[in-house]
């Protein structure tokens, strides 16, 4: 007797439900793949940010000292040596206020969520009670 290919109407609802299962794995193993995918490209931004700005403060953090050494003693040769220093340290700080706050604000706009894999999994869901019914 040839092979022949059974419609949806003569399969078994056994064979249907295996069918079913197998579908819904390899779509769960996918959006599993999606989610890691996302995940380490949003880690690998953070992960630069994070590095930049270490890198950033610690080399600003060497000017900050070179400079305020010789604004202090410009400002020595004017005004006791105490209120010159006070000064530049009062700017610095204002200086140093922004630059935190700005890198922060980039930090909490970051979205940390798997948004993609979340909309997929959802249209999954839909479909999988598609199948269902």
């Amino acid at each position: 007797m040839p092979y022949q290919q059974l419609t949806n109407d003569e399969r078994s609802l056994g064979d249907l439900f295996g069918e079913l299962a197998a579908e819904t794995g390899d779509l769960i193993r996918q959006e599993v793949s999606l989610a890691q995918t996302e995940m380490t490209q949003r880690a690998t931004v953070i992960g630069k940010n994070v590095g930049f700005l270490a890198v950033g403060g610690a080399a600003a953090y060497l000017a900050v000292l070179a400079i305020a050494a010789a604004v202090i003693l410009l400002g020595a040769q004017f005004m006791p040596a105490w209120l010159s220093a006070l000064l530049v340290g009062l700017v610095f700080a204002g200086a140093a206020y922004f630059m935190i706050t700005s890198a922060l604000d980039k930090f909490r706009k970051t979205d940390p969520m798997p948004r993609e894999t979340i909309k997929t999994i959802k249209e999954d869901a839909q479909w999988l009670k598609k199948e269902m019914n």
